[in-house]
């Protein structure tokens, strides 16, 4: 069984316009089938854990809904609508989106994916880690299924 790699950036947003929310539901569809690459989290304490939290969504709920329900992206939103306590307004989405945008790895980090990518720190490099994730992911892919 092929494994893969989350290629949905955590930038994206969907209809809800939450940064990262399409990038969770993909790593947690994938692993609840066995497809995701050994290499993820379906649910990790960074980006994941911080959708959830923001949201104001219990972890357990939003991994057991995808998968036993298998939702298409637009499917879970629709149940996001719908959870007690659920937090969608302006503010707190467009609060979330901008710790999302504002994140950095620490210099280790971002030095490795870096020099993963062939690139040299400097100032004309990007800093934050959605642009940083990002490239390390399309590296992973390019390795395992392009080289």
């Amino acid at each position: 069984m092929a494994s893969f790699v989350p290629l949905i950036s955590s930038g994206t947003v969907g209809p809800l316009g939450v940064a990262h929310l399409p990038r969770l539901w993909l790593k947690i569809s994938l692993d609840s089938r066995g497809k995701l690459d050994s290499r993820y989290p379906a649910v990790g304490q960074g980006y994941d854990q911080m959708t959830i939290d923001a949201l104001g969504l219990q972890k357990d709920a939003v991994v057991n809904f995808i998968k036993t329900q298998r939702p298409t992206y637009p499917q879970f939103e629709a149940w996001i609508k719908v959870q007690p306590g659920v937090k969608l307004d302006a503010a707190t989405i467009e609060k979330h989106n901008a710790g999302v945008r504002g994140y950095t790895h620490d210099d280790e980090t971002r030095k490795g994916i870096l020099s993963a990518n062939g690139l040299v720190d400097g100032p004309d490099v990007p800093k934050d880690a959605v642009t940083l994730n990002d490239l390390d992911g399309w590296q992973e892919f390019h390795d395992a299924e392009l080289k």
